[in-house]
C-alpha cells in the first residue's frame, strides 16, 4: 500500500529549499521553521485552513513565502544549538498559532524512544489524516543519513511493501523514499522524534 500527501512547488522546487534563503541564520539553520511553514502552506491549500498562510495559494512564490517565513521565524528563530528538543518546536508553534486565533490546530510530541513498531503506525495514521509530519534526526550512525543530521525534514507519504515501510522524506526543495527503519534508529542515546499535527473537533 502508497499513499502521498498531495504538495506544491514553489518556483518549480518541490516545497522551499532552506538554501535558497539570503539569511544566513535561516540558510543554515532554518529547517524547522521551513518545516512549519510548508505544513502551513499546505494546510491552506489542501484542509482550507485559511488563517496558515496569508497570500495566495494557488501561487505560491518565493517572495510570499519568505515574507511569511519572516513571520514565523520569531517562534522558531535559529538559535546554536539548533531546535534541538521537540518540546521547542511544539512551545513555538502552539504560540504561534495561539496568536494568529487558530484554533483548529494543536500539536504533539512523539519521542524517538519510542519503538519503531509504535512509530509506523503513527506515520500511517498521521499520513491518512493527511497531515504532514515534521521530523527531527539529531546523529545518525548510518552515513546515507549524512544529509539529514541535526535536521527537521518532512514525511508526507509512506509505502508499505511486507516487512518493508518506506516514508516520502521532504527536505531542500526536493523529495526521497528511505526504510523509515533504518531513518528511525539512528544508533544515538539521545533521538530526535516526530510532531503530530492535530485537528481539534
Amino acid at each position: 500500500m502508497k499513499k502521498e500527501l498531495d504538495y506544491f512547488y514553489i518556483d518549480g522546487k518541490y516545497g522551499w529549499n532552506q538554501e535558497d534563503f539570503k539569511n544566513l541564520w535561516m540558510n543554515k539553520g532554518g529547517c524547522a521553521c521551513v518545516t512549519a511553514c510548508d505544513s502551513f502552506v499546505y494546510m491552506r491549500k489542501y484542509l482550507g485552513k485559511d488563517k496558515l498562510y496569508p497570500y495566495d495559494v494557488e501561487n505560491v512564490n518565493s517572495l510570499d513565502y519568505v515574507d511569511f517565513s519572516n513571520d514565523v521565524k520569531p517562534y522558531l528563530r535559529p538559535r546554536w544549538t539548533g531546535i534541538d528538543r521537540l518540546e521547542i518546536y511544539v512551545d513555538g508553534i502552539s504560540d504561534f498559532l495561539e496568536d494568529i486565533d487558530e484554533q483548529s490546530i494543536s500539536l504533539s510530541e512523539f519521542l524517538g524512544d519510542n519503538s519503531i513498531e509504535d512509530a509506523i503506525k503513527v506515520v500511517k495514521d498521521q499520513i491518512d489524516k493527511k497531515m504532514p509530519i515534521p521530523m527531527l534526526v539529531l546523529m545518525h550512525k548510518n552515513p546515507k543519513f549524512k544529509s539529514f543530521v541535526w535536521h527537521w525534514f518532512l514525511l508526507t507519504g509512506y509505502e508499505e511493501d511486507g516487512e518493508k515501510f518506506m516514508v516520502k522524506v521532504v527536505s531542500y526543495g526536493s523529495y526521497r523514499w528511505f526504510d523509515f527503519k533504518e531513518l528511525w534508529n539512528t544508533g544515538y542515546k539521545r533521538k530526535g522524534g516526530l510532531i503530530l499535527f492535530n485537528e481539534n473537533n
